[in-house]
């Protein structure tokens, strides 16, 4: 029989693929969803892309709800992939809504595994985690480095609640004695080919670019990693026993959002694609007015650049290139008809 792997999130961005890549790799998977509603939806859409989705089942659970992970989480299961998070689209009204939820969801998540006697987990942090709140916006950042959720000014709500939440991950380890071990992945911007209309907030920007509602792009930009690339790592962290007690970084290259507009207008020429710079100042009044602009507000005068020689050496992980990241992104919004 395969092993049976319990995975948090599976109709999300990360999620889907990485239950893809699972089932192809031989696993059951139980995929973790809040209702049982979007299971046959969500079913269909793997079934896309993967011939093994009778190796797939799911299970209802929620990230505040102790008891439905014990339900969820069964002796049976050897691995859990820990990808679900509260992600927005806009900035909720305070930071709690997001950091409750992401802190206490991966805690319930790792103490039913813990008492299930699962080999490994596997939690979806972020660079997040990473580079925020250190003093330093300019530079290249790796597993090494710590964002400060105290220094508010270069966070947002969630990057303060994915620094919170894995933190929280790792000092439950400190204490656990079960013989459960924890891995993490940091992804950067996770870019690449949506699976369904109801894509999630990764890909939002782009769409932006394209349809016409960014007339302006602003002077900041982030690294990029290909979502197939983060869901291919986040099996090697489970598989491998040098992940152990490791974080990995899922980095990429860096992508001044005046780049990605250059890559888009190259591919589609007949996109009103923008090509003027939003002043910072301007960036900052329109945030005042669209809650989505505050999440990006830290990123002004920052390039935080991204060292992933780790999870090259430690897990022989190469990352799709990033620019096929950005053109896979854009396709696919045209093929589901987003666009």
């Amino acid at each position: 029989m395969s092993e049976k792997v319990l995975l948090t999130g599976v109709t999300g961005f990360i999620g889907s693929h990485t239950a893809i890549q699972l089932l192809e790799c031989g696993y059951e998977v139980v995929g973790t969803l809040r209702s049982m509603a979007r299971a046959e939806e969500i079913k269909a859409v793997i079934a896309e892309h993967t011939k093994q989705v009778d190796k797939l089942s799911f299970q209802e659970a929620e990230l505040l709800d102790t008891e439905s992970w014990r339900r969820a989480i069964t002796p049976d299961i050897t691995y859990v992939q820990h990808i679900a998070s509260p992600l927005p689209r806009e900035l909720p009204k305070t930071a709690d809504e997001l950091i409750v939820p992401a802190r206490d969801g991966a805690l319930n998540v790792l103490r039913a595994a813990a008492q299930a006697g699962v080999k490994r987990v596997v939690m979806t942090s972020s660079m997040a985690a990473i580079s925020y709140g250190t003093g330093k916006k300019q530079g290249t950042f790796n597993e090494t480095h710590w964002s400060n959720e105290d220094v508010h000014a270069d966070h947002t709500f969630y990057t303060r609640s994915k620094t919170v939440a894995e933190k929280a991950a790792w000092e439950f380890m400190e204490q656990d004695d079960s013989g459960m071990e924890l891995s993490v992945i940091n992804p950067v911007a996770v870019l690449g080919p949506i699976l369904e209309k109801d894509y999630g907030t990764s890909a939002d920007f782009v769409k932006k670019m394209m349809d016409g509602s960014l007339p302006m792009v602003p002077k900041m930009g982030f690294a990029v990693v290909d979502v197939r690339s983060v869901a291919d790592l986040h099996i090697k962290a489970m598989e491998s026993s040098q992940a152990a007690g490791e974080r990995f970084l899922a980095g990429g290259d860096y992508y001044y959002f005046s780049d990605v507009a250059a890559v888009l207008r190259e591919a589609y020429p007949k996109h009103k694609i923008p090509r003027l710079a939003m002043p910072d100042f301007l960036v900052k009044l329109l945030s005042n007015f669209d809650k989505s602009i505050k999440q990006v507000l830290p990123e002004i005068g920052a390039e935080r650049k991204t060292d992933i020689s780790k999870a090259r050496q430690v897990l022989n992980w190469e990352p799709i290139n990033s620019k096929e990241a950005i053109l896979a992104t854009a396709s696919s919004l045209i093929e589901h008809k987003v666009l």
